[in-house]
């Protein structure tokens, strides 16, 4: 920065620095949070796979109804694969993406009931981008911390039927 803008390097810098921290912070609190979820909970179930970075950083297995791409169609045996996953893991919530349509993952959750299981849809998480700008969303420190609320609190309350027992 110091060729291109010599008279204000330092201040770039400085921002530099401030988001650097800003960011040690973030990934600090995400961990801290985290790790309120027991490991063998730690299960990130959405409608596409765009959340493996996430996983990988903070310990979540990751499964994703359909592949990377927004526009593949998942199919049936994918769907019975997943709900069949689900129900046996008694995960309690998956979670959908602002890209995807929401019946997807409905087309598990009725699977999934099937199986004598209820699992819940959440969301949406921020996968492809960022929320509206003029909202807490609208930054990435912004948009992670929704992401972690949302899947903490899903992963963590508990469903009606098991708050029966």
């Amino acid at each position: 920065m110091r060729d291109l803008d010599p008279a204000h390097a330092d201040l770039y810098a400085a921002r530099l620095h401030a988001y650097q921290r800003e960011l040690e912070d973030l990934d600090a609190w995400i961990r801290s949070e985290v790790a309120r979820i027991p490991p063998g909970q730690r299960v990130l179930i959405t409608s596409h796979d765009a959340f493996g970075y996430f996983g990988r950083a903070y310990g979540f297995e990751v499964r994703a109804l359909q592949g990377i791409s927004t526009a593949a169609e998942a199919g049936l045996a994918d769907v019975q694969a997943l709900a069949d996953f689900i129900a046996r893991r008694r995960i309690r919530a998956i979670f959908v993406e602002t890209s995807v349509p929401f019946r997807y993952l409905e087309a598990v959750q009725e699977a999934v009931r099937a199986r004598g299981w209820a699992v819940r849809v959440l969301g949406p998480l921020y996968s492809d981008a960022l929320g509206d700008p003029n909202s807490p969303q609208g930054t990435y420190a912004g948009m992670m911390r929704y992401n972690v609320e949302t899947i903490t609190r899903g992963l963590l309350e508990p469903l009606p039927s098991e708050e029966r027992r």
